[in-house]
């Protein structure tokens, strides 16, 4: 696992965190910036995942 995928996953789930607390508190602002931090959270994790497949893919050549 890269540095992409962890902070792409920490991201995902601090996101979330703040989605269901902005939820719970009828904070809509609160609760956007969660989607909007779980979504970024999610293309850095896959971006992670690319980087990684290239380098499997370079390793069995």
């Amino acid at each position: 696992m890269n540095r992409d995928q962890v902070k792409g996953r920490v991201e995902e789930t601090k996101g979330k965190i703040k989605e269901v607390a902005g939820k719970l508190t009828n904070d809509d602002e609160l609760e956007l910036e969660g989607k909007v931090q779980k979504h970024v959270g999610k293309v850095q994790s896959g971006f992670g995942d690319v980087k990684d497949d290239i380098k499997n893919a370079v390793d069995d050549e």
